[in-house]
């Protein structure tokens, strides 16, 4: 597998990240891209899943008038409060990780070792029924096939096939506690079963720590020597995420159901 990997650690806004995560996903179908990314948001976002039915359960004009950031993901899954924490994202052709579940698994996985190399006592949860739509935040409990440490959820992600590719991306607590989406869920929300991984941790660990560790793992395990990017195709890859932004900032995506 020839992949490249991108430590995007400056961070961007919400459609931004989306964009270019879109975009990366249609360079694997296009062009049989394999890429690791890893980034980190600016102003902090709330990302609802594709299709979440976002106006029913949160309370949009509480999140307006905290000032909140909030972005529809093009991938599926539930709510998530990206703040203290950092998001990767795994773009390639389905053919090089297997079916959905298998990659969802391998990935995970891998983030799993990245995180027991930083410390932290980490494991995949046992497989069981998936959840639904309606059983509250991402990180309201974990389901089987994700990183946990002590029956608690460390990462959340979320899936997305379109033609012979796809994108997972997740985000990875550092120090983040989810509660902003409990406190603007219609009702009141799940208290949180998350798990930062500073908190696992006898030292705090920087997102850029995190970063260059998970990319050592996937880089023994996935394929040996990812390649950086270098400053032209990011500003490649960034130029063509333009055609998606729209998309991603339009009030109408956003709070479509």
């Amino acid at each position: 597998m020839n992949g490249r990997v991108w430590l995007d650690l400056e961070p961007r806004p919400g459609p931004d990240n989306m964009a270019i995560d879109q975009t990366l996903l249609d360079l694997a179908a296009q062009e049989g891209l394999c890429m690791l990314r890893l980034y980190r948001w600016h102003p902090h976002c709330l990302s609802f899943g594709r299709h979440e039915p976002a106006l029913r359960r949160y309370d949009r004009a509480e999140i307006e008038r905290r000032g909140l950031a909030a972005v529809r993901r093009p991938t599926g899954g539930r709510a998530v409060w990206h703040a203290r924490e950092l998001t990767y994202a795994v773009a390639a052709p389905a053919a090089q990780f297997g079916p959905l579940p298998t990659a969802y698994r391998t990935i995970h996985a891998t983030i799993a070792r990245a995180l027991i190399a930083l410390g932290a006592s980490a494991e995949l949860a046992a497989p069981e029924s998936p959840q639904t739509l309606d059983a509250g935040a991402c990180f309201a409990r974990p389901v089987g096939g994700e990183v946990i440490a002590n029956g608690r959820k460390v990462v959340g992600s979320a899936q997305l096939r379109e033609g012979a590719a796809f994108l997972q991306h997740g985000s990875i607590l550092l120090d983040d506690d989810q509660s902003v989406v409990a406190d603007v869920m219609r009702g009141g929300g799940l208290a949180g079963s998350e798990a930062p991984l500073n908190a696992l941790l006898p030292e705090p660990v920087s997102a850029a720590t995190v970063a260059r560790t998970f990319h050592e793992c996937a880089s023994r395990e996935w394929a040996a020597g990812w390649a950086p990017v270098d400053v032209a195709q990011v500003t490649q890859l960034v130029g063509r995420s333009a055609a998606h932004l729209g998309r991603f900032t339009s009030e109408s995506w956003t709070w479509r159901r």
